[in-house]
């Protein structure tokens, strides 16, 4: 017998309560909690059998499998999933609206099943005329490919258990509903429930499931936090409508690193990879303005070459100045501009300041802070940086210079692309480079070097 009973579920913190309040009490938002009425259904009306009772077993007793994965055929994807998707895994991509999330799944569904076997692809959000037309705009067609569009999941369960695809596309989990709950679909109960039920999918058939989601206006997934601890990674899809370049980040992966990046280009017959992104964020850099320098960035094992752009200007009519960054993270600015205007005399009290990262990349390591400290200065300065120099290094509230990790791979990225001199922090290990290194132990020595070597060589 399947027993109901009545919520009161808070659409922006997932917290529920037994009756109505105008005010949640985790969030401290008002009028968010809308009421949802939840069935209880055994596991046997559910078409799941109860799992024998197990014992714990000491973790030298396991059995090891070897990991198992399958390529999607887009090796940018790959490298972010670690080297592939684990059969079995259920996965969740997010991004905003239009940046190309459903593209890049049909590639790669149509890719995996040319090689692999069968793929569903199940939309809730679009007809099958609908699906068939993308599919014709980015040339894959294939048999292998199945579509499929449902919204109810146990439908969509009964399709999973008799087709048995190597890889199955919700899109999305919040059009999906559970019969047995009375809410609408997206709302908190119902996207938490066919989370759930997707992953007792793919964990029992082996199936691996990749889950889209939606994102709120701060860019957060939306639904649940359970959605996010529920799958075994989570994927972001960013990238603006002003730029071509979009970027797939791991922010969790249960089966590899969550620093890599996969970089795509969004053309006319879809998304394609980058294999130079260096080159890409670089190809319509200024020659001879101020404000610019090259930083070589991490992501994960991939070095990358950006630009950050400085603009420093008086600041009209004595007003409060104004601080903006873009692409690079506001608090770290705030400590550069600080130690910039302490540790070097820089008069900035009466100056704007922007700061971007050309090319709409974003940037979260620390050592990209002196070459945001050398923009401001180059611009402030109105002196030219050299097209062919480059900045590596963490800046602390002392103005001192630290290490960074992987020197020589950001060096062998700088020589690759033609760069021929860097500045380094002391404290980096002794690499071979044909670059001329010049280490640096403060910033006052680093903006000193940078600025002699302009006036020398620029």
């Amino acid at each position: 017998m399947s027993k109901s009973s009545v919520r009161f579920v808070c659409q922006n913190c997932g917290a529920d309560y037994p009756k109505w309040m105008g005010r949640c009490a985790s969030c401290g938002e008002w009028n968010t909690l809308t009421e949802e009425r939840i069935s209880r259904v055994s596991p046997k009306q559910n078409g799941w059998t109860v799992s024998p009772a197990r014992k714990p077993v000491p973790i030298t007793d396991v059995a090891s499998a070897a990991e198992e994965r399958f390529s999607t055929g887009i090796a940018e994807l790959d490298r972010v999933l670690g080297g592939g998707i684990v059969p079995g895994s259920l996965g969740l991509l997010g991004g905003e609206p239009g940046v190309g999330k459903s593209t890049l799944l049909m590639q790669a569904a149509a890719n995996t099943a040319a090689v692999c076997g069968p793929v569903l692809y199940v939309s809730g959000e679009e007809s099958l005329g609908q699906l068939k037309l993308r599919a014709q705009r980015l040339d894959l067609l294939t048999e292998r490919l199945i579509v499929l569009s449902e919204s109810d999941v146990e439908t969509i369960g009964e399709h999973l258990a008799s087709l048995k695809p190597k890889l199955a596309i919700i899109d999305s989990i919040q059009t999906m509903y559970m019969p047995d709950l009375g809410s609408a679909p997206g709302s908190v109960g119902q996207v938490r429930e066919a989370a759930a039920y997707f992953l007792r999918l793919a964990k029992s058939l082996g199936v691996s499931i990749v889950l889209v989601g939606h994102v709120t206006k701060g860019g957060a997934l939306a639904g649940p936090k359970v959605l996010e601890h529920a799958v075994d990674y989570v994927l972001y899809f960013e990238g603006g409508h002003d730029h071509s370049v979009r970027i797939v980040r791991a922010v969790k992966n249960r089966f590899g690193s969550t620093n890599e990046v996969g970089v795509f280009a969004m053309t006319g017959r879809g998304l394609a990879q980058v294999d130079n992104p260096s080159g890409l964020f670089l190809a319509e850099r200024p020659v001879n303005s101020s404000g610019s320098v090259v930083v070589p960035c991490l992501e994960g094992t991939r070095p990358l070459l950006v630009e950050i752009q400085a603009l420093v200007a008086p600041t009209p009519f004595s007003g409060t100045p104004r601080r903006q960054a873009t692409g690079v993270d506001y608090q770290r600015f705030s400590i550069i501009l600080a130690v910039l205007e302490k540790r070097q005399g820089y008069h900035l009290q009466t100056q704007d300041v922007f700061v971007n990262v050309a090319g709409g990349f974003r940037l979260t390591e620390p050592g990209v802070d002196l070459g945001i400290a050398c923009a401001i200065a180059s611009s402030h300065r109105n002196q030219i940086i050299p097209s062919d120099f480059a900045v590596i290094g963490e800046v602390g509230l002392s103005g001192e210079i630290r290490a960074v990790n992987h020197i020589d791979l950001r060096l062998r990225e700088l020589s690759k692309l033609g760069f021929t001199r860097a500045v380094i922090p002391a404290g980096s290990e002794q690499v071979d480079s044909d670059l001329k290194v010049i280490r640096v132990k403060t910033v006052s020595e680093a903006l000193q070097s940078v600025f002699s070597e302009s006036a020398r060589g620029g």
